[in-house]
């Protein structure tokens, strides 16, 4: 089955689980808006690779789950993609904590002092930036992740997340709204 001869994917997603065709149809149609999608929120290439796979595998497993009147095939895998990248960052987490753990000392040579003030105001900033961002709600993170990492339009993102556009562009401005005051908050003032 070709991709050309597939007038409605949304048809197809339902029967990955049990037709290599339909599969085919649909990975052939998604797999780089997939990869691209990962790749945004892990570097290194042979984990997008890897995780992309994952989806996929998820996606036939969960093939009797997608609803083509929630949104588009592409939406159901980003969500699908999200938990993946999600599991995956967490697995990350603890082992860097159990690196850390192992090996609890830095080697700092003499002539790094000097760019070290620098790296530590950077740090600040993007600290600051990442703390207003843990600490907005998951519904509020989730909007801003896919607008301004993803470049999502608001319509694509209110599918992926099964929600109206309306209710996007609300949680998009709640958003902003308290990562303004934390940032501005944490710097003393507006810069």
């Amino acid at each position: 089955m070709s991709i050309e001869s597939v007038p409605d994917l949304s048809s197809l997603c339902a029967e990955i689980g049990h037709d290599p065709g339909a599969f085919e149809a649909v990975y052939r149609a998604h797999v780089r808006e997939v990869e691209r999608f990962i790749s945004r929120r892990v570097r290194d290439p042979f984990v997008v690779a890897d995780l992309t796979a994952d989806v996929f595998v998820h996606a036939i497993e969960s093939a009797a789950t997608y609803r083509p009147e929630r949104g588009r095939p592409v939406a159901w895998l980003f969500g699908i993609a999200r938990h993946v990248v999600a599991a995956h960052h967490r697995a990350v987490g603890r082992e860097l904590v159990a690196v850390r753990r192992v090996d609890a000392r830095a080697l700092v040579d003499a002539d790094a002092y000097e760019r070290l003030q620098e790296q530590i105001d950077a740090a600040a900033r993007a600290r600051a930036l990442h703390d207003g961002l843990v600490a907005l709600p998951l519904a509020l993170r989730e909007v801003v992740e896919l607008v301004v990492v993803d470049e999502l339009p608001l319509t694509q993102v209110a599918e992926v997340l099964g929600i109206t556009p309306g209710a996007a562009r609300v949680r998009l401005h709640r958003a902003r709204v308290r990562l303004r005051r934390a940032t501005i908050a944490d710097d003393g003032g507006l810069k």
